[in-house]
């Protein structure tokens, strides 16, 4: 055999799908240029005869797709379709980058080659290539209309004339260099805050500068820092707020009386968790000459003392939300006015505005008002202080909080008849030691306390939404915010009944409304106590819709309520003080707000929560993960709670706190992923791991940086 036929030969394997991969980057590289198919076949490799020939032929159908343009004989050109689109851009530290079009249509791919240095969340203008069979759309940037500031957050890495971000990010790739006059103090080993300055065209990282140094890392401010920043939600609290909160007089003159409802004879008290400062709501209850129960909601009325526009009223807006991490909370309003002037502190007077119930013995409601009101708490009640009432008859204010129960219990009983949902889940908590080391792992029960002060706060918001919102016929509701939750999607719902039907369990996906959410709560009362319980309700909240702000009222799904807003909580929730102002306004008889104003601020409302819910998520996982680094080598057992094609993820029965067995570990086998049924399949023993199955694992490892558990089987 000649050298030549040996080397053709060597070469053969590059196959068909490879010559097509190829052109196609070869192509995209450079799309404005023209090329024959010599300057293609040495542009990918293909040097042997036959190889040339198959660039030949795959060129000529690649005209026939339309994805080329043959512009003269013999010599081709990327054919752009010519037309152009405008979106967000997507990055990703995988490479996997997109383009989600601004008309809501199907995501584009962008290769980082056609990037154009495009950062996560940057308004793009993009050139869409024309669409290859059996691919997904791909175009390429061509300019950045909008670029979005980019707030990274890393640990320092400091040599003598420069430093890098060290980051740890799903949308950044590179660490990001930091010229030496731009680190702030910053030293090696500091977490920090940088900025992204600029990228330049043929340098591989970003550059950026340090806009704080949040401290050590390891330690725990600095870390529930760094979860904050992470998530671009602020540590601190801006000093010309709080000296606006100061100013405000706390003082109730007569002309603050004015109008107002007194309350301050009658029974009243809060009910909190034990480490709460900011009471948002108090219960009233007294007997009527008629036998019947008055009880009163009453919420501190917050935009008494916060004026729309205000310094205070504006950083409110912006923070939406206050934020709770495992061991602090960061709040929407200055201390003063969150835990002092608003907070329903007992033996204080208080202005409220509340919403006043009349029930007879069977909690069947005779009456309901909504007013602003004065009132003065005679107590305050931690959870398991008035839970020890309710269980023993016997304590401070027992016959109101025995009535006060037996109420709530008749209202939960008949809204879960009504179609309700009963998602009663087990809240992960810590306790924590006084530098911020969990020291051990429980789970928040909720108990007839907790669920008499949801009940009532339950009716409280939908009483206001329906005030509002139920107009007689032919007339148009003014524009308020009301809190909606969508039907599940059916095929979400078709793909929760399959899951379960592993476990032996069977879900209604059709019929009414009602029938469907009692079939949902029949399973989640039958899961009770077993070991796929977790599991089992994990999947099924992911089936329903997220809960929103909006103008446009759709309903409750998982309460069954056809009106519901958010009133009962206007120290902590922004939308509550909106809907305590739009109530104010319509109740003096005002006309409707601006609409779609009103949308705007439902919807940034409404992202803030989910952003204050991952970082709250991110605390949990953190602190997950700090406690069971002390624990390594330990074995728990534990139930299979994911199954992905890098591995099985396991979540511990007596703390939910969950880790990753990386496939790699799995020596025994070779393991492959069904997607389909939720399990990896040895190759050759036939060994199947599924999503449910009870499980023993050790602890391998803990990152705290990248807050992750690797687990290793326990056989």
């Amino acid at each position: 055999m000649t050298k030549k036929n040996t080397r053709e030969k060597g070469n053969f394997r590059l196959k068909k799908h490879e010559i097509i991969e190829r052109i196609t980057s070869f192509f995209m590289v450079d799309g404005a240029r023209t090329f024959n198919y010599k300057q293609v076949s040495h542009g990918i490799g293909a040097k042997t005869e036959i190889q040339k020939q198959m660039v030949c032929q795959i060129l000529e159908t690649m005209v026939s797709d339309g994805f080329l343009i043959e512009v003269t004989p013999g010599k081709f050109k990327l054919n752009h379709r010519g037309n152009t689109l405008n979106g967000v851009f997507e990055r990703r530290s995988n490479g996997k980058n997109h383009v989600i079009p601004e008309d809501g249509g199907e995501p584009v791919f962008v290769a980082e080659r056609n990037s154009l240095r495009a950062m996560n969340g940057d308004k793009v203008k993009l050139l869409m290539y024309a669409k290859r069979k059996n691919h997904d759309p791909e175009g390429e940037v061509i300019e950045i209309i909008e670029k979005t500031p980019q707030i990274f957050v890393g640990t320092l890495e400091v040599q003598k004339h420069f430093a890098f971000l060290l980051t740890d990010n799903k949308v950044l790739a590179n660490d990001i260099f930091i010229p030496k006059e731009k680190l702030k103090g910053g030293r090696s080993g500091d977490k920090a805050v940088v900025r992204i300055t600029e990228w330049p065209e043929r340098a591989k990282n970003p550059y950026g500068e340090v806009m704080d140094v949040l401290g050590a890392s390891g330690e725990n401010n600095t870390e529930m820092h760094a979860i904050l920043a992470e998530f671009g939600l602020p540590y601190s609290y801006p000093k010309a707020v709080e000296k606006a909160a100061e100013k405000i007089n706390d003082k109730i003159t007569k002309e603050d009386l004015k109008d107002r409802e007194d309350f301050r004879g009658v029974t009243t008290f809060t009910i909190d968790p034990k480490d709460a400062k900011d009471f948002d709501d108090a219960l009233s209850i007294r007997r009527l000459p008629n036998k019947n129960w008055e009880v009163g909601v009453h919420i501190a009325d917050v935009t008494h003392y916060v004026k729309q526009g205000s310094l205070i009223d504006r950083e409110a807006e912006n923070r939406a939300t206050s934020v709770y991490l495992v061991d602090r909370t960061i709040p929407m309003l200055p201390e003063r006015l969150c835990n002092q002037i608003c907070s329903l502190r007992p033996q204080e007077e208080k202005l409220c505005f509340s919403a006043i119930f009349e029930f007879d013995e069977n909690a069947q409601m005779k009456s309901s008002r909504i007013s602003r009101t004065v009132i003065y708490s005679d107590r305050r009640f931690t959870y398991e202080e008035a839970q020890q009432v309710i269980e023993t008859g016997e304590g401070e204010y027992k016959e109101e909080l025995l009535a006060l129960n037996d109420l709530a219990q008749k209202l939960r009983s008949r809204r879960f008849s009504n179609g309700a949902i009963n998602f009663d889940r087990h809240e992960v908590k810590f306790e924590i030691d006084e530098k911020g080391k969990p020291i051990s792992v429980y789970f928040k029960v909720s108990k007839e306390a907790n669920k008499l002060v949801e009940e009532f706060m339950l009716l409280a918001n939908k009483t206001v939404a329906e005030s509002i919102g139920k107009v007689p016929k032919g007339h148009k509701a003014k524009a308020f915010v009301y809190r909606i939750h969508d039907l599940p999607d059916p095929e979400k719902m078709n793909n929760l009944a399959m899951f379960i039907r592993r476990f032996g369990y069977n879900l209604k996906t059709q019929g009414s409304n009602s029938e469907v959410s009692k079939s949902i709560n029949s399973l989640l009362d039958t899961v009770q106590g077993k070991r796929e319980e977790n599991l089992i309700e994990t999947v099924a909240i992911r089936t329903m819709a997220k809960a929103a702000y909006s103008t446009k009222n759709v309903g409750h799904y998982g309460l069954a309520f056809e009106h519901y807003t958010h009133f009962t909580s206007p120290i902590r929730r922004y939308p509550d003080m909106m809907v305590h102002r739009l109530l104010e306004r319509y109740m003096a008889g005002g006309r409707s707000v601006n609409e779609s104003k009103l949308e705007e601020e439902c919807k940034h409302s409404s992202e803030m929560e989910l952003v204050a819910a991952s970082a709250e998520r991110a605390s949990i996982k953190y602190k997950q993960v700090e406690f069971l680094s002390e624990r390594l080598g330990e074995e728990y057992d534990g139930v299979i709670s994911g199954v992905t094609e890098w591995g099985l993820y396991v979540e511990i029965n007596e703390n939910k706190c969950e880790g990753l067995v990386p496939i790699r570990d799995l020596e025994d086998d070779f393991y492959e992923f069904d997607e389909k049924n939720y399990c990896l399949t040895g190759r050759r023993r036939k060994k199947i791991y599924r999503l449910g199955d009870p499980i023993r694992i050790q602890v391998a490892r803990a990152n705290l940086e990248r807050k992750q558990l690797d687990f290793a089987l326990v056989e």
